[in-house]
């Protein structure tokens, strides 16, 4: 199936149920026609990070199910699988057999071997200003030490968690595996690949080893190479400044709106509407659209959009507005990874309101692009306390386990119901057309119209909200969509 203009979920094999084949059924028979794609969170054998640390892709976790159940959910919706460019679980077969067979094995070129990386800088590298310059999300060298079975150590370029050994993108063995693993996926019904920390597989002497320019504009012409004859695409992640992701899409690749939301926050917050009538005008077609997703909300992403008083403004606000937000939940004694994310659901960063939380999603569906739902934004999930305590995770706060029980219940709520609905009819109004047109304005300082209409100027849908008061009403073609006050009637 290919991408559809339709919104896209984003789960977990086991956050909305137990596994596959009830991701399945919530979405046949509690969510309906609201979700026409799906981002399936990393479903592999995998020693850590929620999935982001696989050992092997041949296989889907057997606790989620197997290839049948994801093939299963693909001939129903456009599917996206996540490929972790920049590394992979040492419980993997590469790792393994370098473990045991040093340089006899036939992976010795696979992983980014530190000492050597720096051998061919000259002698005596790397020096502290060499790793000084390293876009780090550690406090030390982005190294592992790895013992071989004769006994000898050396160390690996290691960028995130301690299973997560990064890979040589340029090394033969890698591209073979890129390629038979891209291939893979796309068998399995995968239609886009989300390339997860792409960003930083690109490793360069006397450069900060994130985003380097032009080696990764190669790299990802690879991947697109193998993938473009497939009929699939690639969606780079990448949390940084709006104007990287602007350069991607300015190259053709779908990226990410991670500005959105905390631009919509702020919008909410100071009921002041010029900042993202600002960004809408500016927005790429060719994205997908987030408020939220399995990390945190993002502060970097809208610098220069907001200007630093609003983002600090927003970030305090968050902390005093949202329900059960607390700063310590994205600082390292929650293992927080990204000093420049805010852990909390959406909804409870606005504070668990209806009202707030519904119009938040209305200016997703108006921003260009094919907006994305994280399992727990679609349900209005409040922060998972619990689960966020029992594993001193700070991201666990936003990623509480569904039964299929409580999806049904959830689904009752009238601002899920009204969630529901506006997406159902998003997905079907051609005014939403990619190769359409978006008109925005501000009447007042709390106002906004933003007008959606088609390519051939036929079908418009027109927004009108007050961010102060967080009314809104959708007017489609002369008649009434959809209104705040339908959220009171329920």
């Amino acid at each position: 199936m290919e991408i559809q203009n339709k919104a896209m979920l984003i789960t977990y094999a086991d956050s909305l149920g137990k596994n596959l084949k009830d991701v399945h059924q919530v979405l046949k028979e509690d969510i309906g026609d609201a979700i026409g794609g799906v981002h399936l969170l990393p479903f592999f054998p995998s020693t850590g990070d929620r999935g982001f640390a696989p050992a092997d892709y041949t296989r889907v976790d057997a606790a989620f199910g197997d290839w049948k159940d994801v093939e299963a959910l693909g001939e129903e919706y456009y599917l996206m699988f996540d490929f972790m460019i920049n590394h992979i679980s040492r419980e993997s077969v590469m790792y393994q057999d370098f473990k045991k067979n040093h340089d006899d094995s036939k992976y010795k070129d696979f992983f980014i071997r530190w000492e050597k990386f720096w051998a061919k800088a000259g002698e005596n590298r790397p020096t502290q200003a060499d790793v000084d310059l390293i876009y780090k999300r550690k406090d030390k060298a982005p190294t592992q030490e790895i013992t071989f079975d004769d006994g000898t150590t050396e160390n690996l370029w290691n960028t995130f968690g301690e299973e997560q050994i990064d890979i040589d993108v340029y090394s033969a063995i890698a591209k073979e595996f890129i390629k038979t693993t891209l291939e893979d996926m796309v068998k399995h019904g995968a239609n886009l690949i989300r390339l997860d920390a792409f960003a930083y597989a690109v490793k360069k002497v006397d450069t900060n080893d994130f985003f380097v320019e032009p080696e990764i504009w190669d790299t990802l012409n690879e991947v697109r190479e193998i993938l473009t004859p497939l009929k699939a695409e690639i969606l780079p992640e990448i949390h940084e400044h709006y104007s990287i992701p602007k350069k991607i899409n300015d190259h053709g690749y779908f990226t990410y709106d991670f500005a959105l939301p905390m631009t919509t926050l702020y919008t909410l917050y100071s009921g002041k509407t010029n900042q993202l009538a600002k960004w809408l005008k500016m927005s790429p077609m060719k994205q997908f659209t987030t408020l939220d997703t399995h990390d945190g909300i993002g502060v970097v992403d809208a610098r220069d959009i907001l200007t630093d008083d609003e983002i600090d403004y927003a970030s305090e606000q968050l902390y005093k507005v949202g329900a059960n937000v607390k700063k310590t939940y994205s600082s390292a004694s929650y293992n927080n990874l990204d000093i420049y994310q805010i852990n909390s659901t959406y909804y409870s960063a606005l504070g668990n309101d209806d009202a707030a939380y519904l119009l938040s999603r209305v200016f997703q569906v108006f921003a260009p692009g094919i907006p994305q739902i994280y399992y727990v934004g679609l349900l209005a999930g409040e922060n998972d306390i619990a689960l966020l305590e029992s594993t001193k995770e700070g991201r666990n706060i936003n990623r509480h386990y569904y039964t299929r029980e409580e999806v049904k219940s959830e689904v009752k709520r009238p601002v899920v119901a009204n969630l529901l609905k506006l997406l159902s009819w998003r997905n079907e109004s051609p005014a939403f057309d990619l190769a359409g047109s978006i008109t925005v304005d501000t009447p007042t300082d709390t106002t906004i119209v933003v007008t959606r209409q088609d390519e051939n100027g036929q079908n418009k849908a027109v927004l009108t909200a007050d961010a102060a008061n967080k009314t809104f009403e959708i007017v489609e073609n002369g008649q009434t969509v959809m209104s705040s006050d339908d959220l009171t009637q329920n």
